[in-house]
């Protein structure tokens, strides 16, 4: 028995890093899982590997920043697999190091639109689904930047993060009455590709490393194995939580 089995699952951002992780993870747990990404040839190239793992995945094209492909990702999902269970809104683009009276407007905009809007967009898109399920368990995936803040890191993601936390509480105070749970988990510095550049950078590095107790970057997986509890039954009391996944960062 896995612990997905019989779940249909959803996850933003799926082509590749912690996505990726959370789709193989569910998908060998028995979940059929619904990849949506921009990446569209990373995305094709991850949903057959899943296949070909004996994992049921299908990969369609999603900008978390549209309303419509957000229906039509939901539509394709209910009538491939007949019903919607778990959403990760896991979608997100990186950092920058701009000071706030520095930052451009247009690149402030585009990171609110991506990391806490298409948060918004993907809970109000799947809600109607998952009362028609009975319930259901969203996961947003937020940063331990949405608890704690750092100055060399632009304040439009530590914002947009911020917001993915209350976001999740406020819906899970919303929705508890209707079985759907709202969690948020907040990973540190984890080894994908979005975090490369700064990984690459010896100085960047060293001065990530000194702010993590545990001495290291997370993996993907360390992430995947969270969500995956907040995704099965094994959750079933746990609402309007965060799950902090960062080797220690936010508890200095």
């Amino acid at each position: 028995m896995g612990r997905m089995d019989g779940k249909v699952a959803l996850i933003s951002g799926g082509a590749r890093g912690m996505g990726a992780s959370e789709a193989a993870m569910f998908a060998a747990e028995g979940a059929a899982v619904i990849i949506g990404d921009i990446l569209d040839a990373e995305g094709e190239e991850t949903a057959a590997r899943i296949r070909s793992s004996g994992g049921q995945c299908h990969y369609q094209r999603l900008d978390v920043t549209s309303e419509q492909d957000w229906l039509n990702i939901v539509a394709s999902a209910l009538s491939r697999f007949g019903k919607l269970n778990v959403l990760v809104n896991n979608a997100g683009i990186g950092s920058n190091s701009f000071q706030i009276h520095e930052e451009p407007v247009d690149l402030w905009d585009r990171t609110i639109d991506v990391n806490l809007k298409g948060v918004f967009l993907g809970a109000r898109s799947v809600i109607p689904a998952m009362k028609e399920a009975g319930g259901g368990s969203i996961i947003n995936i937020s940063s331990q930047l949405g608890i704690v803040a750092v100055p060399y890191s632009g304040a439009a993601y530590q914002t947009a993060k911020g917001g993915v936390r209350i976001l999740t509480k406020a819906a899970a105070l919303q929705y508890a009455p209707d079985g759907i749970r709202v969690n948020s988990v907040h990973p540190g510095p984890i080894a994908t590709e979005m975090t490369r550049a700064g990984r690459d950078d010896p100085e960047r590095l060293a001065m990530m490393l000194a702010r993590i107790p545990m001495g290291r970057y997370g993996e993907p997986e360390e992430v995947a194995n969270a969500v995956l509890y907040l995704a099965s039954d094994e959750s079933a009391f746990v609402t309007g939580s965060e799950v902090v996944v960062d080797g220690g960062w936010t508890a200095q």
